[in-house]
Order: structure tokens, then C-alpha cells, then sequence
């Protein structure tokens, strides 16, 4: 299968080696991945603003980079639910509408579409908390939520548990929101500051040494508070740790 690899912006910007890591996993998996150079943001920083139509340009040229392949895999959860569900200001063509229709984010890749369940060079002996972001659980269901009476799931937890030497510790409030939500932590920053907070003492107070997501964005967010708390825990992204990160 051709793979089109699709590196968000703040990655790109602020932790290549997530995208790296993806790229290396997704190889080391059989695939046949791709990098198109002319990406640039998916348009959902300005769709989230309320600028809905002023991302038409953006949009426009993520579906003209990522037409004709077979999967479009990213590693953040809310940058794929904009591209899937929210790819609307550009007119919807069959090519926009398979591009669209094409987009996962790695974890249900890995877990949907690979159907994998063994990650034999992953060691990772830590203990660790699993953060879900909204965008994971409440639009693309990779695990279940506390307000819904339903039988408990979660897809990178499953992913997760093949890894060697991990140990995973729970928070009390598992899948509340650390308060990143893009655009809300500036225009509302005393309040993200203060849901980050609570989120970092929570996975803390469990005992976690590392936390874990698939959303480097809510990691960004929990980490920049536990450095201003010198909070002991650090922090990774789902696609280092199964593509055999130790630390």
C-alpha cells in the first residue's frame, strides 16, 4: 500500500523526532510511505478560530498534496478529525473527498488498518500514564469514555501493552481534558494553565515517570506546565515508544 506521510505543523516545528519516529515505524511495518514536500498546514488553526473560509487556501493545498494515495497517515489525532470532518471550505471534489476519506491517525492505523499487535524491538521500562485527547476519544473513538455507559476500550493502550517493560499507572480522571484545545489556551490561558496543571498532578500522583499520547500538542501543553511546576515526569509520544525509544 502507498502511504502519504503527514507531518503536522507544531511537529514539524517543535519535535521532529516524532515524525521521524513515525516515519521509521511505518516502514519498519511494511509500508511504502511517501513525504509530500509541498505540505503545509491542514487549515485547522483557523477553523478553530471561527476563520472557517480563510483556511480555504490551506486546505486547498493539503488536498492537492495528498490526492492519489492509498492511506494518509498522521501522528495527532485533532489535525486528522479537521482533515476528515472539517476539510469544508474548499469545494468538495472527488479528489477532496478521498482525501478526506483516507485520513488516519496512526494509532487506528496501526491498530485498524495494519491490525498490529507486536512490537518486538519496543522496550520502554517505565511506568507511565496514557493521556487520550479529546480529538482521540470523542471524535475518532480510539477508546471509551466515562460518559457513556459501554464496555471500556482503548486502542493505544492495546498498542501499548505489547511493549516490553511497561508499566501503566491510572489516573483518577483518565479522560478529562489537560485544557490545550489550541486556540483556547490563548485566548483562555488562566484556565488551560490550570486544567494543565491538574492534568500533570494527576498522572503524578498515580506515579508516573513518563506520560504518553498521540497527541503531541496536549504533551506540548502538560509539558510546558510541569517544567513551570518542576514536576518530576517527562513526557513522549506514542510513535517513539513502539518504534523502540528507551527514554
Amino acid at each position: 500500500m502507498k502511504v502519504a506521510l503527514f507531518i503536522p505543523c507544531f511537529i514539524d516545528a517543535f519535535y521532529p523526532e516524532v515524525g521521524i519516529a513515525t516515519l521509521e515505524l511505518l516502514e519498519r511495518l511494511g509500508c511504502d510511505v511517501d513525504y509530500p514536500q509541498e505540505q503545509t498546514c491542514c487549515g485547522q488553526p483557523m477553523a478553530n478560530s471561527g476563520a472557517q473560509a480563510e483556511a480555504a487556501g490551506a486546505e486547498r493545498v493539503f488536498a492537492r498534496a495528498f490526492a492519489g494515495y492509498d492511506y494518509i497517515v498522521g501522528p495527532s489525532a485533532s489535525c486528522i478529525n479537521h482533515v476528515r470532518d472539517h476539510l469544508t471550505a474548499i469545494e468538495q471534489t472527488d479528489e477532496v473527498r478521498q482525501v478526506r476519506r483516507n485520513a488516519y491517525e496512526l494509532v487506528e492505523f496501526l491498530h485498524d488498518v495494519l491490525g498490529v499487535r507486536e512490537f518486538p524491538w519496543a522496550e520502554f521500562p517505565y511506568r507511565v500514564g496514557l493521556h487520550n485527547s479529546c480529538s482521540a476519544l470523542r471524535h475518532l473513538n480510539e477508546a471509551s469514555v466515562s460518559e457513556i455507559a459501554s464496555t471500556p476500550f482503548s486502542k493505544p493502550l492495546e498498542l501499548l501493552k505489547r511493549v516490553k517493560g511497561i508499566e501503566f499507572v491510572a489516573p483518577k480522571r483518565p479522560d478529562e481534558c489537560c485544557g490545550f484545545g489550541g486556540t483556547f489556551a490563548v485566548t483562555e490561558a488562566a484556565v488551560s494553565v490550570r486544567m494543565g496543571q491538574d492534568k500533570v498532578l494527576d498522572h503524578v500522583g498515580a506515579g508516573a515517570q513518563y506520560i504518553v499520547s498521540g497527541d503531541m500538542s496536549c504533551l506540548m501543553h502538560q509539558q510546558g506546565c510541569a517544567e513551570r511546576m518542576n514536576a518530576d515526569v517527562r513526557f513522549i509520544h506514542i510513535a517513539q515508544v513502539l518504534n523502540g525509544a528507551r527514554e
